[in-house]
């Protein structure tokens, strides 16, 4: 999964505040270099993030699902509001991939009727102050627990489990500890065989560890990419796709 930026504040620098050429630049190269989805963002996420208006995420969002649709390659939006993913949805999107795990007003409504898949994830508290402190017993149970209710809750509203996948969340509310934990369980998420996602590339946890600056985590990223596929990802969400690929494909070789 590629991730498309159209944001004007992305923590990588990468977002293309709305030159929706320049978007689909990004996304032509992220295609030839072998990504299967695109994953479009209007709204940062990234901690402290503060939010978009609506008017604009959704005019951001449907003018490049517009010019994408007929490409013929799945689209995933990334949002948590509900009226964007509504307008995502008519306008063709496959995927809706929430960091609020569905629990905004309406947004199983907005979802429901569609065929699209749901990304549930994880997030603790919201971006502007997911980061300040984060607490867990245990985080792998915790967190396992929410999705495990989050499924149950779409189920009972009328969504078919295999159109579900989860992610536990990587950098929403969880410290540096709590991130490697979880990806050293990753398998533990693929609730009653859920396929699992994981958003590892360039943040923060990578340069706690190695001390880099977010424009020099292209090695920890892949290495992170391939434990998470090694421990049971369905899917990597990344920045860098050819890098990512050629190591999947040299690691799948000898798998």
């Amino acid at each position: 999964m590629a991730i498309i930026n159209l944001t004007a504040d992305s923590f990588t620098g990468d977002g293309s505040n709305g030159d929706l050429a320049r978007a689909l630049s990004r996304a032509e190269e992220a295609l030839e270099q072998g990504a299967d989805i695109l994953d479009l963002g209007a709204e940062s996420t990234r901690p402290g993030a503060e939010p978009v208006p609506q008017a604009q995420e959704i005019d951001r969002i449907v003018r490049a699902v517009d010019a994408l649709v007929s490409w013929k390659v799945p689209i995933s939006i990334d949002t948590l509001k509900p009226g964007v993913m509504k307008a995502a949805l008519a306008a063709g999107a496959d995927m809706v991939n929430d960091v609020n795990g569905f629990r905004a007003d309406g947004a199983i409504e907005a979802v429901r009727e569609s065929r699209a898949a749901l990304c549930v994830m994880h997030m603790a508290g919201e971006p502007r102050t997911m980061q300040q402190n984060p607490r867990y017993s245990d985080v792998v149970t915790e967190v396992g627990c929410f999705l495990w209710e989050r499924v149950q809750t779409l189920k009972a509203a009328g969504v078919e489990a295999e159109r579900i996948l989860l992610d536990p969340g990587f950098g929403f509310g969880k410290s540096v500890e709590h991130n490697f934990s979880m990806l050293k369980e990753l398998g533990s998420f693929r609730i009653h065989g859920l396929p699992v996602l994981a958003g590892l590339s360039r943040k923060s946890m990578l340069g706690a560890v190695t001390g880099r600056a977010v424009e020099e985590r292209l090695p920890a990223s892949i290495a992170a990419a391939l434990i998470a596929i090694q421990r049971g990802a369905a899917i990597v969400r990344v920045h860098d796709v050819a890098a990512t690929r050629d190591a999947m494909l040299v690691w799948q070789a000898v798998s």
